[in-house]
């Protein structure tokens, strides 16, 4: 298990339509809300835009392992089965939302697909446990947690070339909890040999999921104390001039709440945003500070560069460019505190739709894919949320 900070990146360089050596996808957990970031995979498809590290947390890390563990070709087709067999609800969601049209009805048919997903569970993910865990002997997995995921390794099993992982044509890097002590952990293939198993405990979100055992270890969902792998990637200091396509399913930023269900909706968004723009700005400042030794490294008498003061600089010094694009889904007003568990096949559609419009959107400024230039080294972009802002009521 991969746990050092800073160190060398190991991810595939190779060219791609960017000007960038090296491409970091940043995917967020957020259950059903996975389904927007298969649509920006889509469109990144499209415009040849091919990530050499994808990183994932919970619903990400399925995603992730499902372009890492598939050829180039067959990564969208692949990201589609999943997401059409986890949203299997045999059309009656779409059926009603064509009967019965309107933002308040939609919002009422989504609650009653997620009151569905409660009571059986979803295709291909996860079913309930039976008996429930109050009747299961304490200390069994069944006792654990209200549902079993077996479904998913078989699914993982079907959908994902582990062997493809394993050969490291691109990095691969999944976040998970130890329950015994608390510590959040990354697997990832420059170190580790990536099994279903180490996707599953990124995304076992107690009390609904079980711990997965790893090498006589537990593991919960990665979201329990990150539930993004943004520091993960930005620590790894590659030397290389890198795109990070950051794609949170929640938004930091919101509305002042007006009744309980909005203070619900609102803690959700707040717990799970893991303040990526937060991590985003450390992250510009400190590498002004790498880039500027960089450059006075270069102008340093030779016995000044043999000290050790100066090598340890020079080891945490990093000349590499930064692009960090952030794409934030942001949900319609008929999404209500169950959105991260509606799997109901007419919201995954939107949700796709929606994540292949927003990195469309966001791939559209030239800017995006081109070399910083001038003095800044990292540049942030965020089309998305001015234009939903621009958007609101």
């Amino acid at each position: 298990m991969s746990s050092r900070k800073g160190r060398a990146s190991r991810e595939a360089h190779r060219s791609c339509a960017t000007a960038f050596a090296s491409i970091a996808l940043v995917l967020q957990g957020g259950g059903a809300l996975g389904a927007y970031q298969a649509g920006v995979y889509e469109a990144l498809a499209e415009r040849g835009i091919e990530p050499t590290w994808v990183s994932g947390i919970s619903i990400g890390a399925i995603n992730a392992a499902i372009i890492a563990g598939n050829a180039p070709a067959d990564r969208v087709g692949k990201l589609r089965a999943f997401w059409e067999l986890v949203s299997d609800d045999r059309g009656w969601s779409e059926g009603l939302a064509r009967f019965w049209p309107g933002d308040m009805h939609r919002g009422m048919i989504n609650q009653i697909a997620a009151a569905s997903i409660i009571a059986r569970g979803v295709p291909g993910f996860f079913t309930p446990q039976i008996p429930p865990p109050y009747l299961a002997p304490a200390g069994s997995a069944a006792a654990t947690s209200w549902y079993e995921t077996a479904a998913l390794k078989q699914t993982l099993e079907t959908l994902v070339d582990f062997d493809r992982i394993k050969a490291r044509e691109m990095r691969f890097s999944v976040g998970a909890v130890n329950v015994r002590s608390g510590n959040f952990a990354y697997f990832d293939n420059a170190d580790d040999i990536i099994r279903a198993e180490h996707i599953m405990a990124s995304g076992a979100l107690p009390p609904g999921f079980p711990a997965v055992e790893i090498d006589g270890e537990h593991y919960w969902d990665g979201g329990l104390v990150s539930n993004t792998p943004l520091e993960w990637v930005l620590s790894a200091q590659s030397q290389l001039d890198t795109l990070v396509l950051q794609i949170d399913l929640w938004s930091a930023r919101g509305q002042l709440p007006r009744d309980l269900n909005e203070v619900a909706i609102r803690m959700k968004d707040v717990q799970f945003s893991s303040r990526t723009r937060a991590a985003t700005n450390e992250f510009r400042e400190i590498q002004k500070l790498r880039a500027a030794f960089s450059e006075l490294h270069a102008l340093l008498p030779d016995d000044l560069k043999a000290t050790p003061q100066a090598r340890l600089l020079a080891e945490h010094s990093d000349p590499a460019l930064y692009n960090i694009v952030q794409l934030v889904y942001a949900p319609p007003a008929y999404e209500g505190q169950s959105k991260d568990y509606e799997f109901s096949r007419g919201t995954m559609e939107d949700h796709w739709r929606a994540g292949y419009r927003d990195a469309c959107l966001s791939l559209d400024h030239p800017e995006v894919t081109a070399l910083p230039t001038g003095a800044e080294s990292v540049q942030v972009f965020d089309f998305t949320s001015i234009v939903h802002k621009d958007n609101e009521p």
